[in-house]
């Protein structure tokens, strides 16, 4: 249980977590660039945890700008295992109003506009993303919420859009369509290159808003969300100390993220030059020196 070691990723307003007092900053290198920002690593009831902005500390990188493998990757050197995302996000349906979580379980992608995978060159891999988020992890954040008396819905479908700019209405209504419970910028690809890094990877979406379809609220602009998501941040706070005193509780050893690269890759050995492989020793060293 020792290894396990827990990364938050913060999304939109959360940039830090202030009464986390041991503080240092790693500026972390990765062979596809650099990373959000630093990462702060830092204890809490003696236990390591590490966390990094997604948009950066002030908000100065778009959705479509992050670096998403090198986050992935930074975290991965650390030693990281599990991962949970906090993300601000519209609702998408009545039963969830602004102020709300909602625990997410899967997801539909469609960005385009981004690096989607760390088997680019020479080496292909195709990882299953059938059930994206680790059941575990969200049991460790169904309980670090339900402490804090957070209104909350678990499992849910999170539509990831390219942004920066909100839904048309059209959209809006066509993911209603499909039954989905809230929209965003953000939380793909990281969920897929997670999985690629064999990192467990659970979501927690702030709703700020009800996106443009909702007849009875104006459509979502900056100031709103901003205004919602002061509130959802405290929260946030709280639940993620709960989350890293109890999310060893609920690692399950069979988790197929755990060894996930062991079915994934598909390139015959011959033709895995050195160069790739030592650019994936962090993500796929495990199997890749076998």
């Amino acid at each position: 249980m020792a290894n396990n070691k827990l990364a938050i990723i913060g999304g939109s307003g959360l940039y830090d977590v202030e009464e986390f007092k041991d503080r240092e900053h790693l500026k972390v290198k990765t062979p596809w660039g650099d990373p959000s920002d630093e990462i702060l690593k830092t204890k809490y009831n003696n236990i390591d945890v590490f966390f990094l902005p997604r948009h950066g500390r002030g908000h100065y990188i778009s959705p479509s700008n992050i670096n998403f493998r090198a986050n992935i990757d930074a975290l991965k050197q650390q030693g990281v295992t599990d991962i949970v995302s906090i993300s601000a996000v519209g609702s998408l349906k009545e039963n969830l109003p602004p102020g709300k979580f909602v625990i997410v379980d899967q997801f539909i992608d469609r960005t385009f506009a981004r690096n989607k995978t760390f088997f680019e060159d020479e080496i292909v891999a195709h990882v299953s993303m059938a059930q994206p988020t680790s059941n575990g992890l969200m049991n460790a954040c169904e309980e670090a919420i339900k402490k804090e008396n957070i209104s909350y819905q678990r499992g849910g479908t999170y539509v990831v859009m390219e942004g920066p700019q909100f839904s048309t209405l059209a959209e809006s209504n066509l993911y209603r369509s499909w039954n989905i419970d809230v929209v965003g910028m953000t939380n793909m690809p990281e969920a897929k290159l997670a999985r690629e890094a064999e990192i467990r990877y659970a979501s927690v979406s702030m709703i700020t808003d009800f996106d443009c379809w909702h007849p009875d609220h104006e459509s979502v602009d900056v100031k709103q969300v901003i205004k919602v998501l002061q509130g959802n941040v405290e929260k946030a706070k709280n639940m993620i100390k709960n989350l890293i005193v109890n999310f060893e509780n609920y690692i399950d050893p069979k988790d197929p993220t755990n060894n996930c690269l062991d079915v994934a890759i598909i390139t015959s050995p011959e033709k895995r030059s050195q160069k790739t492989i030592e650019k994936l020793k962090t993500i796929a060293g495990r199997i890749l020196k076998k």
